[in-house]
């Protein structure tokens, strides 16, 4: 369609165009008159990314998109909306008004809850930690009050949000220490039973007075038995009177050797000598005899020391076995002690964390200003809404001559006729009055056109 034919419909049907316009701007006057006056009022809260000083967590940089995504669900929840009822007076608007209609329904409070969160919007600023809590009311006031009520129900449910499970923790954790402190106790007692059993205080091996002598008794024994490995000859050769006895009796010997060349037997020196040889050699006898009873009874002694000392080392060698078992029950015994000790101390610390964060009374939204009453209206203007309506009734006036058209097709143009028929057209008749003028087709040279006229 060119504009020629758009224009030959519009003029065409300008009454119904005018009309449609018109209706539009008096609809769009009616309801600049009409329509109730709205104010909106923000709130914005931070959600901050410090050091949480109880809990020891902190979000790294920009916050998450689905943090904020969470936080913002958070406030449009009917859990924040609850709240706000229950902080918002009873006498005064939006409770007020939909009080009335509320008792019809199954559940009045969740019903104004929900009413009142139609008018709520949320939105992060751009970039920002900030988050914007706005609700739209019919007077200034109302909707500051709203607002604010909601930014701080969003608070207050952070805090819950944040403390209720830690009230929970600590409470489990609680129970946990008295069954910790049981377990304690009880190993404790046990350790100490075993001990005033026992008579052993520590596990600990170094320095056993029990060992040691063991050690003691077995070094004993090792030395006695050198000891008794000397025979009763080496003791003999050991005594000092037997060998210058043995020392006298060989010098005599060979004395008695020397003078038996030129003395004979008979010989009054040669019986003096042997006489005094053989009572050398009596006495070294005697002597040696001595010596060696002295050696026997030492070996005998020495063996029954040795029987001593071997029946002495196998009964502490049972008592230092049982005692090694005992070491080893109370090492068993300790160790429980410190598992215990250490668990107990653990969920103690862990309950103490739980019960401080849940003292918390702060969260990391902060509000960083209260919603004030706006100055001015919501929405557009009278002049803005005369203009947009302006627009949409030409638009409108545009599609309906359309579509009339479409309804009731008429041949108003060459362009039209030529569109319908499919045919060259020759000439046209102009109206009464109007000057004869060539047709000119377009596209079609001026004097074809002429002489097409003519024929």
């Amino acid at each position: 369609m060119s504009l020629h034919q758009l224009f030959s419909i519009l003029r065409a049907r300008r009454a119904a165009a005018g009309l449609i316009l018109l209706v539009t701007l008096a609809l769009a006057l009616a309801w600049v008159l009409v329509r109730p006056a709205s104010y909106k009022a923000s709130a914005p809260v931070l959600v901050d990314v410090k050091l949480d000083p109880v809990g020891g967590t902190a979000l790294q940089g920009m916050v998450a998109p689905s943090y904020m995504a969470t936080q913002i669900d958070i406030v449009k929840s009917d859990r924040v909306a609850e709240r706000v009822l229950q902080m918002l007076p009873a006498d005064q608007e939006p409770v007020k008004g939909l009080r009335e209609p509320a008792q019809r329904k199954s559940a009045p409070q969740a019903w104004i809850a929900r009413e009142i969160q139609k008018k709520l919007d949320v939105k992060p600023a751009r970039e920002s930690n900030i988050v914007n809590i706005s609700w739209t009311g019919s007077t200034p006031a109302e909707a500051a009050r709203v607002a604010n009520a909601f930014a701080q129900a969003y608070l207050d449910v952070s805090l819950e949000i944040k403390t209720n499970p830690a009230k929970r923790y600590a409470e489990w954790f609680d129970d946990q220490v008295k069954a910790s402190r049981d377990r304690l106790e009880s190993a404790q007692s046990k350790l100490s039973a075993f001990q005033e059993q026992s008579g052993i205080v520590s596990a600990d091996e170094r320095g056993d007075y029990e060992t040691a002598r063991l050690n003691d008794l077995a070094v004993q024994l090792t030395a006695m038995r050198n000891r008794g490995a000397t025979s009763a000859g080496a003791a003999d050769n050991a005594s000092p009177l037997v060998n210058n006895l043995r020392q006298d009796v060989a010098r005599l010997e060979a004395k008695v050797s020397e003078n038996s060349a030129t003395m004979g037997s008979a010989h009054p020196v040669m019986q003096a000598l042997n006489a005094q040889l053989n009572a050398l050699r009596s006495r070294m006898s005697s002597e040696s005899s001595r010596v060696g009873d002295a050696a026997q009874g030492a070996v005998r002694s020495t063996k029954s020391r040795e029987q001593e000392l071997e029946k002495a080392i196998e009964t502490q060698k049972t008592k230092v076995l049982a005692m090694t078992k005992q070491r080893g029950q109370l090492s068993v015994l300790q160790r429980e002690v410190d598992s215990a000790q250490k668990a107990y101390e653990t969920v103690s610390a862990s309950a103490a964390q739980a019960r401080l964060q849940s003292l918390a009374n702060q969260t990391n939204m902060v509000r960083i200003a209260s919603a004030i009453e706006p100055t001015e209206k919501t929405g557009l203007s009278g002049m803005q809404t005369m203009m947009v309506a302006g627009i949409g009734g030409l638009l409108l006036a545009l599609i309906g001559s359309l579509l009339l058209e479409l309804r009731n097709r008429r041949v108003r143009s060459v362009e039209d006729l030529a569109m319908v028929t499919r045919l060259p057209i020759l000439g046209t008749v102009p109206t009464a009055g109007a000057a004869l003028t060539p047709l000119r087709l377009p596209g079609a040279p001026r004097r074809l056109a002429l002489a097409r006229s003519i024929a």
